[in-house]
């Protein structure tokens, strides 16, 4: 794993307020970059939530074996950026 470009892909989201736009979307193209490496398709389930397309992001939480968090999209940011950042 390339541990400098998934959390550039999480820090995109952050610049982008967590809304779709360029930066999620250049963050998206991170992730699809490096299919198949649960930390990248783990962010790619958190770009499908921001995007509003919960079957798509439902995929990718099952693919990865991570619940999709119950709280608000930067919670689960913070979870996630966490959990790479001490990987």
């Amino acid at each position: 794993m390339s541990q400098v470009l998934i959390l550039e892909a999480l820090d995109l989201l952050k610049a982008g307020n967590f809304l779709p736009g360029a930066e999620m979307e250049k963050a998206h193209q991170i992730c699809q970059a490096h299919e198949g490496v649960v930390e990248f398709d783990w962010v790619h389930a958190l770009v499908h939530r921001i995007e509003g397309d919960d079957a798509n992001a439902d995929y990718w939480y099952q693919l990865v074996g991570k619940p999709r968090h119950p709280g608000s999209i930067e919670e689960e940011w913070h979870i996630v950026r966490t959990a790479i950042a001490s990987a």
